[in-house]
């Protein structure tokens, strides 16, 4: 890094402003607006970063593939790709984004639902077993319609339409349930009205078929309907992936004080039957707040300063932001071992602090790519604009909060793009 510390190098760097994107909505385009999902790829970022560091020919990978934003962006751009998501709900919700339907099919489709509910009739003796967490989030009445929905939905014999109306019946939860809908912690609001069902369906079915058209109409104008794209429930710390496979790996890991996704999913979760128990579902993933209460040896000098002062302020945490270096480096090697060589990584990633303690994840992450081999390119800068993300972080935690947390702080949310090279 010519003769450059990592530190000195990334405070060399200035914001680019061309990398903000700040007259871009993250879901005006295409299907990236299927389904809610907090931290979102900018789509427009991600398109930047497949036209100035990709081809044609390229197989893309995004180890931490969320709600699609790489997969759909690449076959967009007739760019194969893959992702990995140890969240099965991403799956599910990456599956519909990335699936282009023909819209005689899902107009057919949804006017045999609207038919199916126009024979519902409520009974409140009407018992629907599923989880008991279902009736903590749920009225009676809402929790009947949403089990009437699912039903019907299950019965449609074509896979692709099944995963179109689960997707839309997935995004319609919050809104019908008594989940406080400005916030992504799970929280109940006694004063809300929950949205019905049936209403809240409609409209959201209606909005994504007018996306799946646009998505449909631009894969078929630049030929690009037959590219493949691929979604697996993995983890990105064991992809599986064949070895020397991948050309180009775009990924944003999460944050190291995130949020708790196996919280915010659980809805779905449990409707869906991918959760019978939160505990180990919210252990399974990565930056999670929920970890074995050890400190973990950290292979990077920037990343053990970083752990020692926080043993000093609350081991538990110290514990977590190890835990979660650890992993990070078991990322990266997995990283090395499915790039082929002079395979790219481009690694959107964001820092944040603890107790006032700068929590550099973007120059640990650069530290372990030198030790597993990889030439460090390029690293941008980039502000990410107010309305696409929260700014309000919790000063102990450091985890996103509202504006009603007392102990609540202003953050200017910056973040980093890391190129590196496999050599």
């Amino acid at each position: 890094m010519h003769s450059l510390s990592v530190s000195e190098r990334f405070s060399r760097v200035k914001i680019d402003p061309k990398w903000s994107f700040e007259e871009h909505r993250s879901t005006d385009r295409f299907t990236h607006g299927y389904h809610r999902y907090p931290a979102k790829f900018v789509p427009h970022l991600v398109k930047k970063l497949i036209i100035n560091y990709t081809n044609r020919t390229d197989v893309i990978a995004d180890v931490f593939a969320g709600c699609g934003t790489t997969l759909v962006e690449s076959k967009l751009h007739g760019r194969k790709s893959i992702g990995i998501d140890i969240n099965p709900i991403a799956q599910l919700i990456t599956k519909a984004k990335t699936t282009p339907l023909d819209s005689k099919k899902i107009e057919r489709q949804f006017d045999e639902l609207n038919d199916c509910i126009c024979t519902y009739r409520y009974n409140k003796n009407f018992v629907v077993v599923k989880h008991e967490r279902i009736d903590y989030w749920f009225r009676k009445r809402e929790k009947h319609k949403i089990a009437f929905l699912y039903s019907s939905i299950l019965s449609i014999r074509e896979k692709k339409l099944r995963i179109f109306f689960l997707c839309a019946l997935s995004n319609i939860l919050k809104t019908s349930s008594k989940w406080l809908q400005s916030s992504t912690k799970p929280q109940v609001d006694p004063e809300k009205k929950p949205l019905d069902p049936f209403i809240a369906f409609r409209q959201q079915v209606k909005q994504m078929l007018k996306k799946n058209n646009e998505f449909y109409w631009e894969l078929e104008k630049k030929d690009s309907f037959l590219t493949e794209s691929k979604i697996i429930n993995g983890d990105a710390r064991r992809t599986k992936l064949k070895a020397n496979s991948i050309n180009v790996i775009i990924t944003s890991p999460p944050y190291v004080t995130s949020y708790e996704y196996a919280d915010i999913h659980q809805l779905t979760g449990y409707w869906f039957e991918y959760i019978a128990d939160i505990v180990p579902f919210r252990r399974k993933f990565i930056g999670t707040f929920y970890s074995n209460n050890k400190i973990e040896t950290v292979k990077s000098p920037i990343a053990q300063n970083i752990v020692d002062k926080l043993k000093n302020k609350d081991k538990r945490m110290a514990c977590e932001v190890a835990n979660y270096f650890t992993d990070m480096y078991k990322v990266a090697k997995e990283m090395r071992r499915i790039l082929k060589r002079n395979g790219k990584v481009c690694l959107v990633i964001g820092n944040t602090s603890l107790y006032d303690i700068k929590i550099k994840t973007a120059e640990v992450f650069v530290e372990y790519l030198l030790e597993l081999g990889f030439k460090v390119g390029t690293i941008i800068k980039r502000i990410i604009p107010m309305k696409l993300i929260p700014t309000m972080r919790d000063k102990t935690t450091g985890r996103f909060t509202t504006k009603m947390n007392r102990n609540k702080k202003l953050v200017y949310p910056e973040e980093y793009i890391i190129i590196a090279r496999k050599k």
